[in-house]
């Protein structure tokens, strides 16, 4: 029953996510990026900042200038700033599909740089998932969208992200972790601003875009914090890729995108080679396990 109370938990913040990136791709069409990135970061800080000091923690402390830190918010810049460029100038659906393949970096990067271990097998998985990314992509073909590019350097951010992660202290909570992101993400967008200008005062309409993104982000995180929580790890993470179903579906009612046979072969590539990577490393996890039992 938890874990699937924790598969619903999942599901329903993949749906979060996608919602929400439909509200910024809308949101974007007659307002810059910046101001965008900003008002997420400046709305949601504070929801996150008041659940951490609930919990009895403090957002402005000496941990938020920790390297591992320091070094995810660089990557939520660089990844944030990548994946939402690429929104606001491609398809919903192929963006989401190059962005299924961050967990594959993230293997890559942990076997290069924490010194895991990493065999042929998900070596083959890895090399099989770029090759989706790039089926998907297109380079020098006719399908190819230069908005492409954009969400290749949100993975590679979001990876960072998620590989200095796995170092924060375990004394660090999620909420905090979630504060500091979130004022990063209006930092980002304030340096946007700076730079490319264009500030507008909101309308209504792009005002209750923003809300709708902020309540859909929040809910997104926060059922992801649930689900991670409640259920086994093994029985969840699979269902992480519901999100391009859900960012499919948005883009097809919403966008009126018609994604081809290459980009649905891309994303088949992407994340049948993430699941096996995924059950391969719950596979040997197991057996390191009941080796060390004995």
């Amino acid at each position: 029953m938890e874990n699937l109370r924790g598969i619903v938990m999942m599901v329903v913040s993949m749906a979060g996510f996608a919602m929400e990136d439909m509200f910024v791709k809308l949101a974007a069409a007659n307002m810059p990026t910046g101001q965008i990135l900003m008002f997420l970061g400046l709305f949601a800080a504070p929801l996150f900042w008041a659940l951490a000091r609930r919990e009895g923690k403090a957002v402005l402390s000496r941990e938020a200038l920790a390297g591992p830190i320091l070094w995810r918010n660089g990557g939520e810049m660089v990844g944030t700033a990548g994946f939402v460029t690429a929104l606001t100038l491609g398809q919903l659906s192929s963006v989401s599909a190059i962005l299924q393949a961050a967990p594959l970096v993230v293997t890559f990067g942990a076997a290069l740089f924490l010194g895991e271990r990493v065999g042929w097998r998900r070596w083959s998985a890895i090399a099989v998932g770029f090759v989706g990314v790039i089926v998907v992509i297109r380079p020098g073909l006719d399908g190819f969208d230069t908005a492409s590019l954009w969400a290749v350097l949100g993975v590679a951010g979001l990876a960072v992200r998620d590989l200095a992660t796995r170092r924060v202290a375990p004394s660090t909570s999620t909420m905090q972790v979630g504060a500091w992101a979130f004022l990063t993400v209006a930092l980002l967008g304030a340096m946007m601003l700076a730079v490319g200008g264009g500030a507008t005062w909101p309308t209504p309409g792009q005002a209750t875009l923003l809300l709708g993104a902020v309540s859909f982000s929040f809910v997104g995180y926060w059922t992801l914090i649930l689900a991670t929580r409640v259920g086994d790890v093994s029985a969840i993470v699979p269902f992480r890729y519901s999100r391009l179903v859900f960012a499919m579906l948005i883009g097809f009612l919403v966008f009126h995108e018609r994604p081809d046979g290459w980009m649905l072969a891309g994303a088949a590539l992407i994340i049948g080679s993430g699941l096996y990577s995924f059950m391969r490393e719950q596979r040997l996890r197991r057996l390191s396990m009941r080796a060390a039992a004995e």
